[in-house]
């Protein structure tokens, strides 16, 4: 592997993995503004060759990774102007040393393996994709903690906790709130949910993601999810961390202390808050493109518990996480291939609970797993779940 010349000027250097998605978009935009004080030195991508190109051309990174065919990339990029970027894999972007921070915001099981590696060179880690905790989470923090690392959480649920719990002590801390916004059919009957659309479910009411994470929102695996993500970020038992349905996502989660008083972070919804937090931590800057909320306008902030019997994916998520071991390694499987099913219009939304529920009942977990146990649970899963059939 190459090594590139420190030509940063003092800048913090950022690699960001799954930089055509969503959250990679949002990173640049953020990158984009305080480009006095963020260097981009490496872009990773899928399959989207053509705006990878286009991130290339302007950001001008010193690598690239791309997991479709390489002539397909070099054929999007523009007339050479400038010094090619070297092309590496994810896992050599993630540990190589001209890099300070990496940003996980790739989707699924392929956040894992360079989540590891970054950790395992040193790196700040900014970490955006929900399954390297869920799949694994008890082997990430081991290293975490092995080698000095703090995993900087990108979700606006998780920056919220992280910043509500700036100078506490954690034997203070009573309880973790994770507020969810209730997705687009809050207010559905389980009658009305079986009829849903892809194109309804990802028509999301407040949020601007990608297609998986909308679609797990919209059946709040995604708050499952978090649940996960929350007991091993912050180390508190799953009996200290509740889910509350908070429609106008504006608080973003709070903090219940020993004496009852609670802390809340509330901004407008727009994730590159969450993202610059992480990218700048502990600074804060400015940011004109950042909406601010408007105190001179009515604003009124509803909560109410989640109906578990609607959305059976949040207590499915809860129970994975409190057995522990392999099976929340076969719920991200399961719930990835569900969706999948479900956006190309071969299962319903209701079902997708059904798969999920179907396959983890026939899992034998290993409790104390170790990588290779990790990745065969996620394989089984996917053979399972790719046969589950409606009943």
């Amino acid at each position: 592997m190459a090594r590139f010349r420190d030509t940063g000027g003092g800048l913090k250097r950022i690699a960001i993995l799954g930089s055509t998605g969503s959250i990679g978009q949002q990173t640049l935009e953020v990158a984009r503004v305080l480009s006095d004080k963020l260097s981009v030195v490496g872009l990773a991508a899928g399959s989207n060759a053509r705006l990878l190109a286009g991130q290339v051309g302007e950001f001008r990174p010193r690598m690239v990774s791309f997991a479709g065919p390489a002539s397909q990339l070099r054929e999007s990029l523009p007339p050479r102007s400038q010094p090619a970027p070297e092309t590496v894999t994810l896992e050599e972007m993630a540990a190589h040393p001209g890099v300070d921070l990496v940003v996980i915001a790739t989707a699924g099981r392929a956040g894992l393996a360079p989540t590891l590696a970054a950790i395992r060179a040193g790196k700040e880690v900014a970490l955006a994709n929900k399954e390297v905790l869920v799949m694994a989470g008890a082997l990430v923090m081991a290293e975490a903690r092995k080698h000095g690392v703090k995993i900087r959480p990108v979700d606006s649920e998780h920056s919220a906790i992280w910043q509500c719990l700036k100078g506490e002590q954690k034997r203070k801390v009573a309880r973790l709130l994770l507020t969810a916004s209730g997705g687009p059919f809050r207010r559905y009957t389980s009658r009305k949910m079986e009829a849903i659309t892809p194109e309804q479910a990802l028509n999301h009411p407040t949020w601007r993601m990608g297609r998986k994470v909308t679609i797990d929102s919209a059946t709040l695996m995604n708050k499952g999810m978090e649940v996960i993500e929350a007991h091993w970020l912050f180390g508190l038992p799953y009996s200290r961390i509740s889910v509350v349905v908070h429609p106008q996502s504006v608080v973003h989660s709070m903090v219940q202390f020993a004496d009852g008083s609670i802390k809340a972070q509330l901004s407008r919804p727009d994730m590159r808050l969450p993202i610059q937090y992480a990218l700048v931590y502990p600074d804060r800057h400015s940011n004109a493109d950042l909406p601010i909320m408007d105190w001179d306008a009515a604003l009124s902030l509803d909560f109410e518990p989640p109906d578990l019997d609607r959305f059976p994916c949040l207590r499915l998520a809860r129970e994975a996480g409190a057995k522990g071991g392999t099976h929340p390694a076969v719920l991200c499987a399961a719930d990835e291939v569900a969706v999948d099913l479900f956006l190309s219009h071969r299962i319903g939304l209701a079902d997708i609970a059904r798969l999920v529920g179907d396959t983890l009942e026939g899992h034998r977990g290993v409790a104390r797993p170790s990588l290779d146990d990790v990745l065969e649970a996620d394989a089984w899963a996917r053979r399972h779940a790719g046969k589950w059939r409606r009943r």
